[in-house]
């Protein structure tokens, strides 16, 4: 059984979902490496989980550009390789049909939902096996499995993380690695607010849900349901814990053909 996590790399960590799991996992004998795309913009968040006793680094990064990752990696893995990858970084672009959209839109959109995670898990994971494994959640979404006419970018990218996720999962579950597909319902962040899907929505995904299912994952409460995807605001955190505890099928929540 692997250790809580106490080394946390948190992408996306100024604002929004991925503020919220910082400061959640914010505690006294932890350090978490805070980035995003502005280093100033991380001001807030920082002294927040600072003053709840956790050891605080940050750092910018432009998860669109290859070269601003690898720098990133350079740095953290320096200070000691994380116990734990939170990927909460994410974009979309034009709601419109697939015919519409702007191609380079389309793939940046690729690039920093998909590529970005990729490419810290590929420079961390290593570590994180030779020291006997560790964590990765992604920030998934009721996109990854379900079907829609416009915002096709954001449904592929959220649809290949999650197998991307399965991937990590199947190679390194017997060497320590553990992984969460994370959908945190509707929450009302600046991004669902702006889009015209949730426009007039009065009901939304309380964040206290989110932060409960990370910080549990992150403690070593749900390794034993690695590799699937779990739901906030629908999966409640004591039937997931029970799950966890006595196991789940091969096939139960991961991406399948679902037959006639």
């Amino acid at each position: 059984m692997l250790d809580p996590a106490r080394r946390i790399l948190v992408i996306g960590a100024s604002r929004g979902i991925g503020r919220a799991l910082a400061e959640g996992f914010a505690r006294p004998g932890r350090e978490l490496v805070l980035i995003a795309r502005r280093l100033e913009a991380l001001a807030d968040v920082a002294q927040a989980c600072t003053d709840a006793g956790a050891e605080v680094c940050t750092l910018s990064c432009d998860v669109a550009r290859v070269d601003a990752i690898e720098q990133m990696l350079r740095i953290v893995v320096a200070d000691g390789v994380p116990d734990m990858i939170v990927n909460c970084a994410g974009v979309m672009g034009e709601e419109v049909p697939p015919w519409e959209a702007d191609p380079q839109k389309w793939w940046t959109t690729q690039r920093v939902n998909l590529r970005a995670p990729f490419l810290i898990a590929r420079g961390i994971v290593p570590g994180m096996l030779r020291k006997g494994g560790g964590r990765i959640l992604d920030l998934s979404s009721g996109a990854a499995v379900t079907d829609t006419s416009v915002a096709s970018d954001y449904w592929v990218s959220k649809t290949a993380l999650f197998r991307l996720g399965s991937s990590w999962h199947r190679a390194g579950y017997d060497k320590g690695l553990r992984v969460l597909e994370l959908a945190p319902g509707v929450v009302a962040t600046d991004m669902t607010r702006a889009m015209k899907m949730h426009q007039g929505r009065t009901e939304w995904t309380d964040i206290a849900d989110v932060v409960e299912i990370a910080g549990a994952f992150a403690d070593g409460l749900l390794d034993g349901i690695s590799g699937t995807q779990v739901r906030a605001g629908t999966d409640r955190l004591a039937d997931l814990i029970e799950r966890s505890r006595t196991g789940v099928a091969t096939d139960a929540r991961r991406l399948r053909l679902t037959d006639w």
